[in-house]
């Protein structure tokens, strides 16, 4: 099958090297323009861009999707376009152009969790399972008919980031085990339930502030679900306070929301509002991450302090 694929990023990357390794024909790859990045600025380019070029395929950067890019697009009489974290809606002039059809690859188990970020919220959900979708596209947002689904297991101390990089390894094989049976019609596209839809924001650095008077189990499950970016965190005298790494610990509710109970070698201890966090690695501002036994040989937090913020 003749493919054009869009994306950006390392997890669109993944998928895209196990089609270049399969059967299919990947004529042509789709991926935003180069842009400055990082503290220097300097132009970068997208990992898709560089197997592209490796692989000596055309390279589209399309900053719209105007008459001559839609031509350019229509000129492949390509079968199928695979679409992974591209990072544009696209619009129904090019959904309509691939003679099959337009499939695209979620980090959900659809209808649950669509939008921008569905790994981080399953896991600042507390989710136990969660997958990935191979589907149909549409003009909605992740509202196509399903090909199949791949369940993952959330492990109880695992981040966003690990979960992300699980799907890494095993969505791409997947996606082309997926392709295969729906071009050879072993696989009937099932509408989805729009009963049983949630949504996944799109991450905002406001959402890391710690509410102390939440449960421990869900402060450890915000702290799990926003790792690597943008972190959760709280107030200590007056400078940012990341918190990288906890765990939860039964512990009768005694003090205020946010004080520390306890200071122990592996960390400190936090009363929340059911339990006690056990804070184990940290990032202060203008400082760099370090275990919390670090921290506590550098700042004399004793029991009894109050961390600022929601509490």
């Amino acid at each position: 099958m003749k493919i054009i694929f869009f994306g950006s990023d390392d997890f669109a990357a993944a998928h895209l090297k196990a089609l270049l390794a399969s059967d299919n024909d990947v004529v042509a790859v789709v991926t935003q323009p180069d842009r400055p990045k990082g503290r220097g600025m300097k132009v970068v380019e997208s990992p898709i861009k560089q197997i592209g070029v490796k692989h000596t395929l055309d390279v589209l950067q399309p900053t719209a999707f105007d008459a001559a890019v839609i031509d350019q697009l229509k000129s492949y009489d390509a079968d199928y376009f695979v679409v992974i974290a591209y990072g544009r809606i696209l619009p129904k002039e090019v959904l309509d152009i691939p003679l099959k059809a337009p499939i695209n690859v979620h980090g959900s188990l659809l209808p649950k969790l669509r939008g921008a970020a569905p790994i981080n919220w399953a896991v600042i959900n507390g989710d136990k399972v969660t997958g990935l979708t191979v589907m149909l596209m549409n003009e909605r947002m992740d509202a196509g008919d399903i090909l199949g689904q791949h369940s993952i297991t959330i492990g109880a101390e695992e981040t966003a980031e690990e979960v992300r990089e699980r799907m890494m390894t095993e969505g791409p094989a997947f996606l082309v085990e997926t392709l295969a049976k729906f071009t050879d019609g072993s696989i009937t596209p099932v509408a989805q339930d729009e009963k049983q839809v949630t949504y996944a924001a799109k991450l905002d650095k406001s959402l890391g502030v710690i509410d102390w008077q939440k449960s421990a189990k869900e402060i450890n499950n915000l702290v799990r679900g926003l790792t690597p970016w943008p972190k959760a965190y709280t107030s200590y005298q007056g400078k940012q306070l990341k918190i990288l790494k906890t765990s939860v610990v039964e512990y009768c509710d005694k003090e205020a929301c946010g004080t520390v109970i306890e200071v122990q070698k592996e960390g400190f201890l936090v009363q929340t509002g059911k339990n006690a966090l056990l804070v184990e690695c940290v990032h202060l501002q203008d400082g760099k991450p370090m275990d919390a036994a670090s921290f506590l040989r550098g700042h004399a937090l004793e029991t009894g302090f109050v961390f600022e913020g929601k509490n």
